[in-house]
């Protein structure tokens, strides 16, 4: 279970209820939540296996859910051309309540924000040896978000401030510029098949459009350890080895994600088994299944993830 952090907490004070009474929030403060959200973004922006697939649920403090999911892949076209290609589609989901006072009692304002974003990279590899490379890699990242409370439209039903207004039909593009630097080990041998990569990603995301109310401007640094071990498990389906797979990954998060979510770094642990349908006539070569555990800060569950090679 993860722990909010402290920006995703609002307070609204409402002076005593009058005929034109003015609904009125801090710009700061709705600017730290705009930050907030692009902090939730950028763990989407990156290739990470750790936060590919999010859902966190803090009961506690009335802050119900957060749901990320990404979809990306990346890979090296060929050794005699060492174009290295990535790129990612996400989607994310925060949910939370807001809590508006007029000094006498208490409302709950549920907010929901969306958020849908793309990345691409591009690198190219620098063999240092046969078996180990070094790749940097060039990013770029677009997100968009959208923010409604429309279950809340009775209860703010006055004249509001910029502020206020963005929560209730606020809209906001971001431009992530940044890039990565990887190093790849990998070996293949007949009996096994081990890959290690040590990856460093920085993307500073910064509004470029939607609400003139707000700016908001992150900067996203991870440090990323993944490892994979793939052997033959002696059994033989679809005419070629049945394959198990053990997985390792470690990512420390920096910059401004640091403690965004309540955890400053997960690890996940990985068995699953790979299905190799390289025998017929199509075009996935391999289909992977892993059974993960989450584990870091305050956080822990399981996962399953579906990977194909082509």
């Amino acid at each position: 279970m993860a722990t909010l952090a402290a920006r995703f907490t609002l307070l609204v004070v409402i002076a005593a209820p009058t005929a034109h009474a003015e609904l009125m929030l801090d710009r700061d403060d709705v600017e730290d939540r705009v930050n907030g959200v692009l902090s939730l973004m950028s763990y989407s922006m990156t290739l990470d296996l750790a936060s590919s697939s999010l859902q966190i649920k803090d009961g506690s403090s009335g802050n119900p859910s957060i749901k990320m999911t990404q979809l990306g892949g990346g890979a090296t076209m060929s050794k005699s051309f060492p174009l290295y290609l990535e790129g990612a589609a996400a989607y994310s989901r925060y949910d939370p309540r807001f809590v508006a006072t007029d000094g006498a009692e208490q409302r709950s304002i549920p907010v929901k924000w969306n958020s849908v974003s793309a990345t691409g990279g591009v690198g190219w590899d620098f063999p240092i040896s046969d078996e180990v490379v070094v790749r940097p890699i060039a990013s770029v990242g677009l997100g968009y978000m959208t923010s409604d409370l429309n279950a809340a439209r009775i209860f703010i039903n006055r004249k509001t401030n910029k502020q206020i207004k963005f929560l209730d039909d606020g809209q906001m593009s971001a431009l992530g510029l940044g890039g990565a630097m990887m190093l790849d080990w990998e070996r293949v041998r007949p009996d096994y098949e081990a890959d290690i990569e040590l990856r460093y990603t920085y993307m500073n995301l910064q509004q470029i459009g939607g609400d003139e109310a707000i700016n908001g401007e992150v900067t996203a640094e991870t440090a990323n350890l993944w490892s994979r071990w793939r052997a033959p498990t002696g059994w033989v389906v679809m005419q070629r080895p049945l394959r198990y797979v053990l997985e390792f990954s470690h990512s420390e998060y920096l910059g401004d994600q640091r403690g965004a979510l309540g955890f400053d770094r997960l690890s996940t642990f990985g068995l699953g088994v790979e299905f190799d349908s390289s025998a017929y006539d199509i075009f996935i070569s391999r289909t992977r299944l892993v059974l993960r555990q989450m584990v870091g800060d305050n956080v822990s569950g399981l996962s399953l993830g579906l990977a194909v090679s082509f």
